[in-house]
């Protein structure tokens, strides 16, 4: 049973309420630059290591990109001089999620946070169903279905709608071979070797149609695009072997949600940093980083005042454009609803409250997945009884609205609608050369796996050794 905390809000430590002046004069191993949930993971791990850092950020606010919004603050962004339609609530009543990801429960994430002890800090609900996009035509006895949910163990599968009656016997032989397979045990391996074989002859293997490939592939191992295909199969294998562990864990989903949103994990690491002597200065802009002559960083410039430092951990809008370049956009709409996403429903059968909808490239002769994520008041993010769904894709085309209007066709009455097109940067270099690390933009995906993976292979830079979460206490996992 996950532990009952307070919110992170009001566990603030002093530091963060009361920042104190930025002097000329103070000096710091690593600054970082924004309070996104990478950047405010770094500086937590950075703080328990023994660094002195300082935390900035030009806003007034926790998250960065990735905050949570009241209902004032959503139609200040989106809709400037407009106020919202009164039967929407109150701002108490609302913690909308810039970039809402669903979070893998045996995932990175997961044990970043159990091993730094921030998961005290958080509550959690499971996502009540996950979804794949698979239009089927309608019969004697009903009409077309779109969405289908995805079996999580064997038995799931026998039922489900996703394969015919032949395909499914070869279904369940797959996902035993995942639930067997152990990496350092060739025995459970059945002869593929996960560095030679790719997938597509993994799947090949076990018989597997391509509607079954599409559902395993996208909505099980969570690839975006279907370049996995050809690619070394054991980063697959370990995907789908990580989904199920992720099911098992809580029964029903492979995913969860913090309660009031995404907004308390930046802050629950920003507590971590300030009890470890992190300090932390909101609404400070930042106006360029200070080199010296060998080209490394040195300092961090706001207005006339420089803080020195060893390293600078920044998102990439403080960052420069001579370190990170421009590889696409990728358009989100935000949406409030009156009820839940039809066909969507919980373990009991009932409407639910939370689900994710994968609709893989295929199926509407894309490049790239569309996601939709939808959780509600049941997770204290909306008012009572209203729901707030996230439709997001990379952009392909000149009109981006219209490549997500399938998804949007499947949420039902949109009660209100914000999109936000934006670019996705990458850093130029890993940051060793002039100490200047940079994360990426956040992906489309609906999950935070990849984003977790960046922060453990930055750490790995920075710091020359991976982070070690192997020693998470079994009674915290348990509890956590």
């Amino acid at each position: 049973k996950a532990r009952v905390s307070t919110i992170v809000r009001s566990l603030v430590h002093p530091c963060l309420r009361r920042p104190r002046p930025l002097r000329m004069d103070d000096e710091y191993d690593v600054i970082v630059c924004g309070t996104g949930l990478k950047e405010c993971i770094l500086s937590g791990l950075m703080s328990v290591s023994g660094k002195k850092v300082l935390h900035i950020d030009r806003n007034n606010y926790y998250g960065g990109d990735c905050a949570s919004l009241n209902i004032t603050n959503l139609w200040q962004k989106f809709r400037p001089g407009e106020t919202p339609p009164k039967e929407l609530g109150l701002n108490r009543d609302w913690n909308v999620d810039l970039i809402p990801k669903f979070i893998m429960a045996s995932g990175d994430l997961v044990k970043i946070l159990l091993k730094t002890k921030v998961s005290r800090y958080l509550e959690w609900r499971s996502c009540e169903g996950t979804y794949v996009y698979q239009f089927q035509e309608g019969g004697m006895f009903g009409g077309p279905k779109y969405i289908h949910k995805v079996p999580t163990t064997p038995s799931e599968g026998l039922k489900s709608p996703l394969m015919g009656l032949l395909e499914k016997p070869r279904f369940v032989n797959f996902a035993n071979f995942i639930g067997n397979w152990e990496d350092d045990n060739a025995a459970t391996h059945q002869g593929i070797d996960p560095r030679r074989h790719t997938m597509s002859q993994v799947f090949e293997k076990f018989g597997l149609a391509k509607t079954t490939i599409d559902f395993v592939g996208h909505a099980v191992a969570l690839h975006p695009n279907d370049d996995y295909l050809r690619q070394a199969c054991g980063p697959t294998i370990q995907k789908c072997a990580l989904y199920l562990n992720s099911v098992q864990r809580y029964g029903g989903s492979p995913f969860i949600y913090p309660i009031y949103g995404l907004g308390g994990l930046p802050e629950g690491f920003s507590r971590l940093s300030a009890i470890h002597r992190g300090v932390y200065m909101l609404n400070k802009p930042v106006d360029g980083f200070e080199y010296d002559a060998d080209g490394k960083v040195c300092g961090v410039r706001s207005g006339e005042e420089v803080a020195k430092c060893k390293m600078v951990i920044c998102d990439p809008s403080y960052a420069g454009p001579m370190k990170t370049t421009v590889t696409g956009q990728i358009i989100r709409a935000i949406c409030i609803l009156g009820a839940p996403i039809p066909d969507t429903k919980n373990k009991e059968g009932g409407p639910a409250l939370s689900c994710q909808i994968i609709i893989p490239q295929k199926e509407l002769k894309r490049q790239n997945d569309i996601y939709i994520m939808m959780v509600s008041w049941a997770h204290n993010i909306a008012a009572k009884d209203k729901y707030v769904a996230i439709v997001s894709t990379v952009v392909e085309t000149n009109e981006p609205q219209r490549e997500i209007e399938p998804a949007l066709k499947l949420l039902g009455p949109v009660l209100q609608k914000f999109v936000q097109i934006s670019e996705v940067r990458l850093p130029v270099d890993d940051g060793s050369k002039d100490q200047v690390y940079v994360t990426a933009s956040y992906d489309a995906t609906s999950h935070f796996e990849d984003a977790s993976k960046e922060v453990l292979k930055m750490w790995k830079t920075i710091t020359g050794s991976d982070l070690d979460l192997s020693a998470v206490d079994e009674e915290e996992a348990e509890e956590g």
